[in-house]
């Protein structure tokens, strides 16, 4: 790992600032969803915020919708809207910060890149928002002062509530400009920053979106609804997995899987492969929330559920479940703050249910844990990518939770490797504990529903 991933002390913040301010902000792509949100949150911090769009018309959208969503007298009083045609060479000429926030399409960013190349000044910071797209190979061919001054900032949605954010560095970005834009998000947008390597989906979305697809996998053998009811709430995390791929949207789902399976080969690579239902399903306009319905949907206030073998839904209220009177124990000791008994419960509960939903967990710590050094400097990197963007108990919070030895135990019954770190653990008997950050209360990941 380099130097580039390192962050700073906290001591050092405002040292690294270095008396340089970001004044105009110019978001590319600012009638998306992560556009707004982005431009949003510069306006808490920055005096003027230009919203881009193909017109002028998307742009307003964006901010209408940047407003309603923060609800925020501060946004559009910092803000201006214009057009890609119109008014691109004259906001990027004069900003000190453009930020890319179009769809998650190499090509379409590679082209705004180049008219935002041509126009630029040398000075001025060049950051995308995507989730998962080579640093390096979106900056491939360029200038030095670009390449100098280009880096990933990603933000997850919406920006304005999940302050977990990733740095990504390319190979030839300056440290400088990675210090500032760190110490920059650190104090003036309050970010929880964790610097990353230009890997595949870097390190939330690599070790979340296998969590997420591994669900979507599951769902077409034993339904969607059983899913989320194993892989919910009380195993960690504040919102189930197949609603989540909902919220997040199909085709972006697609687009990060697609891109660490074509990119990666790990020891999980077939769980990273997208189910070919869901393929079919977006062929006929299936997207998630923002069609109207993914996995779930809305009929008044009865909730449909997809049958991913016929592509049909049905009433949820038709669809019985096997025992899981397991998970009501659970969430009732989460309740009382018995976390560690909770999980005594999970890793002790019969049945194939269960066991589907240990392997499911035993998975997501195994990878997180295998991905460390990979994706991150440590386990601590991925830990809080995952607690401050994705809102799920971090792995290493999961095996302190319920003991390393217990862990090992689970992942060695669900047939997946065991990190070395873990198998270090139990035979040395140190460390008794991986999550030592004081400032985090670990109980709020175990949500008693």
């Amino acid at each position: 790992m380099s130097a580039k991933m390192t962050s700073p002390r906290p001591a050092d913040l405002r040292k690294l600032l270095g008396g340089r301010e970001i004044e105009r902000v110019v978001v590319l792509g600012a009638n998306g969803t992560m556009g707004y949100g982005s431009a949003a949150l510069f306006t808490t911090a920055v005096p003027q915020v230009t919203f881009l769009a193909r017109t002028r018309q998307k742009a307003e959208e964006g901010l209408d919708a940047a407003v309603k969503q923060v609800r925020s007298p501060t946004v559009r009083s910092r803000s201006s809207v214009g057009s890609y045609d119109d008014d691109l060479d004259g906001q990027v000429a004069e900003a000190d910060l453009i930020f890319e926030a179009l769809t998650e399409d190499f090509e379409i960013k590679r082209e705004i890149f180049d008219r935002v190349e041509e126009v630029r000044r040398d000075d001025s910071i060049v950051a995308t928002v995507t989730s998962g797209l080579s640093i390096n190979q979106l900056c491939a061919g360029r200038g030095d002062s670009f390449r100098k001054n280009f880096l990933g900032l990603h933000f997850f949605n919406p920006p304005n509530v999940i302050v977990g954010t990733e740095l990504i560095a390319g190979d030839d970005t300056d440290c400088e400009v990675v210090d500032f834009v760190e110490a920059f998000a650190r104090l003036r947008l309050g970010r929880e920053i964790v610097r990353t390597a230009d890997t595949p989906a870097f390190a939330g979305n690599r070790v979340g979106f296998k969590v997420l697809n591994e669900a979507a996998q599951l769902a077409e053998q034993i339904g969607p609804v059983l899913v989320d009811r194993l892989v919910g709430p009380y195993t960690g995390r504040a919102l189930t997995p197949l609603a989540t791929i909902d919220l997040v949207g199909w085709d972006i789902h697609r687009a990060i899987v697609d891109n660490v399976f074509e990119n990666s080969k790990d020891e999980a690579h077939a769980t990273l492969e997208l189910p070919g239902f869901m393929a079919k399903a977006m062929e006929k306009g299936v997207l998630g929330d923002k069609s109207g319905g993914g996995f779930f949907k809305k009929d008044g206030k009865a909730r449909l559920v997809l049958d991913p073998a016929s592509g049909d839904y049905k009433a949820e209220s038709e669809i019985a479940l096997p025992d899981l009177s397991y998970i009501d124990e659970i969430a009732h000791l989460h309740s009382m703050a018995r976390y560690s008994e909770g999980m005594e419960v999970f890793l002790s509960a019969e049945g194939d249910e269960a066991d589907i939903a240990r392997k499911v967990i035993a998975g997501y710590i195994s990878y997180a844990f295998h991905r460390a050094g990979e994706v991150t400097e440590t386990i601590t990197g991925i830990d809080m990518i995952m607690g401050a963007g994705f809102n799920w108990a971090p792995p290493s919070v999961l095996v302190d939770t319920m003991g390393v030895a217990a862990t090992v135990r689970m992942i060695e019954q669900a047939g997946l490797p065991v990190p070395q770190k873990l198998a270090q653990a139990v035979t040395a008997g140190e460390p008794t504990r991986f999550f030592d950050n004081a400032q985090v209360n670990t109980g709020k990941y175990f949500v008693a529903a």
